[in-house]
């Protein structure tokens, strides 16, 4: 036991103390933190739909000219309907000039001398024209119900109708009263995809990293000097237990203080990234509880392959059939995070290679009793003991293994053989 403490001192000692690890660390800890404060220093009440007293962005602020063009929009209007009011009333914050013909419009356009242009042929009929069209364009639907609603009164007029009676008619309004007695998914989608990603990020970084730093002390003998002084057990116990804990301290630096951050500003984000940052608790738990348990369970392998090779160069021809592993479970995951009840997640929950991720899924999005959590859980460790005993033999059989790659069917042959 002594051995075991001394190899999870010195491997932890060496994650902390490392330089790459700190720097790492406090940059994306530090980043995080300083994006939640962007609404305080920026004006984003488009996107938070919170305005933020003392922004320069105020009416007193003087727009540089590229900013006006931008917001400059150009129409042609052959049916003499359309009314500058309106399309100000649709558009905020846009300015309307009328311009002659399309060829103005389209010239405008292409020199940057406006955001955008529309030639009105009809109220059933429009061109749109713009430079470079974003993500969140909408100003084709906005027109467009902009010319329905003309469309509809001018309809009513000439047919003796009461617009406003029609057009209330037309919107009237339905109240929707939800009674959710179960999950949301859709606000649970979201953070539940970070942390399947967080998860594999996890497992992928430290388990190459664990392979490595077996490998690389086979390479350089550093193995012979190790295992006369303790245990294989020991080394490969040690190793991928300090690697555990510094991930979880690691992980939890980075999540907890952009969580703390957030919520400290969670009024001037009008809770605009709850989708991804209000995590409840228990699906943290979840999240800890599985990520740790799965995280365990392939380090072990990670561990044992790195001592079936004696050069670095070839640790990722050893592990290459764990990344692969790693990769598709994550990508599976991912495309049925829509449909965590179906029967695909509900296979993946209970298989210890993927209910680190699946099962704290289904917990938080979908439906799963106690019963399925607890058995997902006890098979998930009760496969750790068995990887970690497995693991223990391999990484104990090629320690002292130079040469050529060895073989996991042949490590596993000569294991049976030894027994």
């Amino acid at each position: 036991m002594n051995k075991f403490q001394t190899v999870v001192q010195y491997e932890l000692k060496d994650y902390l103390c490392n330089k790459a690890f700190i720097i790492i660390t406090v940059l994306l800890a530090l980043a995080g933190c300083l994006g939640t404060f962007a609404p305080r220093v920026f004006d984003l009440s488009k996107f938070t739909g919170v305005e933020v007293v003392g922004h320069a962005d105020d009416e007193g602020k003087e727009k540089s000219e590229d900013e006006i063009k931008k917001n400059t929009f150009l129409y042609v209007d052959e049916t003499g309907l359309l009314e500058e009011e309106i399309l100000t009333a649709a558009f905020p914050g846009k300015t309307w000039q009328k311009a002659e013909n399309a060829e103005v419009v389209r010239t405008a356009i292409q020199e940057k001398e406006a955001g955008a242009g529309f030639v009105v042929s009809s109220l059933e009929e429009f061109d749109y024209y713009v430079y470079n069209k974003g993500l969140t364009d909408r100003n084709q639907e906005i027109l467009t119900e902009v010319l329905k609603q003309i469309y509809r009164t001018k309809y009513c007029v000439e047919n003796g109708l009461d617009p406003e009676e029609i057009l209330g008619m037309l919107e009237t309004p339905v109240k929707a009263n939800e009674n959710l007695l179960g999950k949301d998914a859709e606000n649970g989608y979201m953070y539940c995809y970070i942390l399947v990603f967080v998860v594999f990020f996890l497992v992928v970084y430290y388990g190459q990293m664990i392979a490595t730093s077996v490998t690389s002390e086979k390479s350089n003998r550093a193995i012979e000097v190790l295992v006369t002084s303790t245990t294989p057990n020991s080394l490969l116990f040690g190793k991928v237990i300090a690697g555990a804990v510094a991930g979880l301290l690691q992980v939890g630096v980075i999540m907890g203080a952009i969580i703390a951050a957030y919520k400290f500003n969670h009024d001037v984000w009008g809770g605009t990234l709850d989708m991804f940052l209000n995590i409840p608790g228990k699906i943290l738990l979840a999240f800890a509880a599985f990520g740790l348990g799965g995280f365990l369970f392939f380090m072990f392998l990670f561990g044992a392959m790195g001592a079936m090779v004696s050069k670095t160069e070839d640790v990722s021809k050893s592990t290459g059939g764990l990344m692969f592993l790693t990769v598709i479970v994550y990508y599976v995951v991912n495309a049925q995070l829509g449909n965590v009840d179906g029967p695909v997640m509900k296979v993946l929950s209970f298989l210890p290679f993927s209910s680190y991720s699946s099962m704290f899924a289904r917990i938080a999005m979908g439906t799963v009793s106690t019963g399925e959590i607890i058995l997902s859980f006890a098979i998930l460790v009760v496969s750790i003991i068995g990887v970690g005993i497995l693991g223990a033999k391999l990484y104990r059989m090629g320690t002292l293994r130079y040469g050529n790659p060895i073989k996991l069917s042949t490590a596993l042959k000569d294991l049976g053989k030894s027994e």
